[in-house]
């Protein structure tokens, strides 16, 4: 089985239509979604559709904390990510505010399990950036899913593998995009597969990471896309021009 992973779409429908093509060209049988469809980008309705129908078709989806944010907006819009957050609530329809409303922050199937930021209080949003931060978000994941060797959460917009050493601690590594990476099921493994809709590394590609069960491999890619496009549609919105530049600049 290869699941395409796909984290952070942020409302980036070029991207991540960009994303799912790749991923089938490299056999994707199967997709899962990691939160944070939307936020920053022009295109939220569209996209939720577009993942609500792949869930409709056994695609696996959790909810992120932008997710959260464009359901319940705050009152009091007092910086830009409010602002972008109240846009995105009026784009969504009712049916898909309840739809984003319903999600789960964790999926468990088999030896993989969902998250968008950290297993340890999944309701924190916490980041996972070190070792300490992966070992304590693997060590929530075992003592409530012994079975789970993979560990698949976004939020950090970064594409980073972590792996547990002989000694039980937590050891990085710096994937390569396109390189496929041994993970054997007798280690315990937690990555982060990057955004698709907003990389934050200084590169405009957007970012998502293919698992093969079968093979026990993990790929990252990198997927180029119309950034021009999805950065005008975001001027043309009436969003903050920031979540604009950002895109242009990878950050």
């Amino acid at each position: 089985m290869r699941i395409a992973v796909l984290s952070d779409v942020h409302s980036n429908w070029h991207a991540l239509e960009a994303c799912l093509d790749h991923a089938r060209s490299q056999g994707a049988q199967a997709f899962a979604f990691l939160g944070d469809l939307v936020g920053y980008g022009a295109y939220p309705a569209q996209v939720v559709e577009r993942i609500m129908a792949l869930a409709n078709d056994g695609a696996l989806v959790i909810q992120g904390n932008h997710d959260a944010l464009a359901v319940s907006p705050p009152t009091a819009l007092t910086h830009v990510g409010d602002h972008g957050a109240a846009w995105t609530h009026a784009q969504l329809s009712p049916a898909q505010r309840a739809w984003l409303a319903g999600l789960s922050l964790t999926v468990q199937q088999g030896p993989l399990l969902l998250v968008h930021a950290s297993a340890e209080r999944p309701e924190r949003w916490r980041y996972v950036t070190d070792s300490l931060a992966a070992q304590h978000s693997l060590d929530a994941a075992s003592a409530q899913w012994p079975e789970v060797r993979y560990l698949l959460g976004g939020h950090v917009h970064q594409q980073t593998l972590y792996y547990r050493g002989a000694d039980k601690r937590l050891m990085s590594f710096a994937p390569q995009a396109q390189v496929p990476i041994p993970v054997p099921a007798h280690r315990q493994w937690l990555a982060t597969v990057g955004s698709v809709g907003q990389p934050r590394d200084g590169r405009t590609e957007a970012m998502y990471a293919l698992l093969d069960l079968g093979r026990a491999h993990l790929h990252f890619f990198r997927v180029a896309y119309d950034v021009a496009a999805a950065a005008a549609a975001i001027r043309a919105s009436g969003l903050p021009p920031f979540f604009a530049d950002r895109l242009e600049r990878g950050q």
